[in-house]
Formats: structure tokens, sequence, C-alpha cells
């Protein structure tokens, strides 16, 4: 995994805040969900906002600005929550190879690229193919299963 991580300014942070603070009251802006995941140091929940992205069923949390604090709690700790805090959604999450990544990020692109595209590598929804391939090692992917198979 390379280890590009588009660090949140001062303003992204207090934004990021609110809309985490909405999703996790159950209020969705554009696809928005609350995610909690154990911290890989502290042990203590972190909670941050992210766009769960669904593909024939599966879904998936994407990390466009790099390697952050969350993706690396999410690789730590292999369960995350979804979901507002009276209705969360407990997940054993697994990391999409690199191979697989493209379509995936090309699919997140379309839905969100408004919002991510300042911090996603450089990528548009009509990068090429080699584009998303080259990229696809610095943006962590990770698919989510079912809590009952959760063991």
């Amino acid at each position: 995994m390379a280890t590009r991580y588009d660090e949140p300014n001062r303003a992204a942070r207090a934004a990021n805040a609110v809309i985490r603070w909405l999703a996790e009251m159950g209020v969705s802006i554009a696809g928005t969900r609350a995610l909690r995941v154990r911290g890989r140091k502290s042990g203590k929940p972190r909670a941050v906002v992210i766009n769960l992205l669904t593909v024939d069923g599966v879904d998936y949390l994407v990390s466009p600005r790099g390697n952050t604090q969350w993706a690396r709690n999410v690789r730590a700790a292999g369960v995350v929550e979804t979901g507002p805090r009276w209705r969360r959604r407990r997940a054993r999450v697994s990391e999409v190879a690199d191979a697989a990544k493209p379509e995936l990020l090309r699919r997140y692109l379309d839905r969100w690229y408004w919002q991510v595209k300042e911090y996603v590598a450089g990528l548009t929804p009509d990068s090429t193919e080699e584009q998303f391939r080259a990229a696809a090692p610095t943006i962590p992917v990770f698919a989510l299963a079912e809590a009952d198979a959760i063991r």
C-alpha cells in the first residue's frame, strides 16, 4: 500500500464534524454514513463520515484521501460499525485487491467526484483505465461483510 495521505485542512475537518454529527443523527447528505472503528493505538471508538458505495449488493468503504487514520484503523480492527447511533450495523471488512479497484473507483467518482475532486489522486470519472490502475495502490478500498459473518 502506498502511503499517500491528503490531510484535511481546518475548514474540511470542521465541515466533516458537522456532517458526521448529522450522519450519526440519521441525516444522510448525498449518501454519507457515520463510520465507527476502534482506534489501533488507543482502542477507543473513533468516528468519521464516509460515502458508502454499494455495487451489486456489496458495500464498500473508499478512502479517497489515501492512507488516512480511519483507513489504518479499519485495516487494524477488521470490524466497523456504520449508520446512525440507534441503528448501527456491524460489519467485517476486507481490503480490496488493487486489481479490483479501478471499476469501484470509477463508480465512486461517478457519484461523488464533485465532493472529492481535490484529493482523489488526480483522477476524474473520465480517467483512463491505466490512470485508475496507477492510482489504485494509493486509495484504500474495503468491502463490508454482513454482521452475521462476524465470529
